[in-house]
């Protein structure tokens, strides 16, 4: 009896001594390490690639898209677009958070409609008609057939922070009318903006959205309008 005292006794402690030392492993030493090599090597990344405007605020991340919407009005289920701004993919697949609803959390998603589903088709026509009507001013009307796929359609995430140069492109005239900026200046931008293929062939070119909305909150100041 004796003796399996003992040994129990023995197990336990080596249990305790191993659980210690795998928590100070674990739990501290290894995340400080890892923390310290990223704030050291990148550090923009490590801080969740924020993204600053010309005062220094944090305005969004590089990696999640936002929207660009006006205030919602009374009676209003879904704020409408500011049409001042340049706007991002649709986003379908968001959901709300319906477990804690202590705070206003927003899923990422996908719709996971299939290419044949009546909704899925009902949500792009809607969708290219809102673009072309949007996007249409007193000067400039839209061609249906210009209207590019992610100008309709969200993506897996629901909040990717590109749009295609294409899409950027057809919203120019738009944005110049609204902001009162010439079309070339708005192109030009446009332009600046544009990423091409990673090492020149991964991926497609693509717009970061809010950066371009930075730069043309930039240069309406300079215009000497509010932005």
């Amino acid at each position: 009896m004796n003796n399996s005292a003992a040994d129990t006794g023995r197990v336990l402690r080596a249990g305790l001594r191993a659980l210690l030392v795998l928590t100070l492993v674990c739990g501290v030493l290894y995340p400080l390490a890892v923390t310290g090599v990223a704030q050291l090597a990148f550090p923009g990344r490590a801080n969740g690639s924020e993204i600053t405007d010309a005062s220094g605020k944090v305005v969004g991340s590089e990696l999640i898209g936002q929207r660009y919407d006006l205030p919602l009005t009374d009676g209003e289920e879904k704020a409408a677009p500011d049409l001042r701004w340049f706007q991002p993919r649709p986003s379908n697949g968001l959901g709300s958070n319906s477990v804690n609803t202590q705070y206003r959390l927003i899923l990422s998603g996908a719709t996971n409609r299939s290419g044949d589903n009546a909704e899925l088709i009902q949500w792009v026509e809607d969708a290219k008609a809102a673009v072309v009507e949007d996007n249409s001013t007193a000067s400039y009307t839209v061609n249906p057939a210009d209207v590019p796929a992610d100008a309709v359609t969200s993506s897996g995430s629901g909040l990717d922070p590109h749009i295609s140069p294409e899409y950027a492109r057809l919203q120019v005239h738009r944005v110049a009318a609204r902001n009162e900026l010439d079309v070339a200046t708005v192109e030009r931008l446009v332009a600046e903006h544009t990423d091409g293929r990673i090492l020149g062939f991964i991926g497609e070119p693509r717009v970061h959205v809010l950066r371009l909305n930075l730069a043309l909150k930039a240069e309406l100041a300079e215009a000497g309008r509010q932005g």
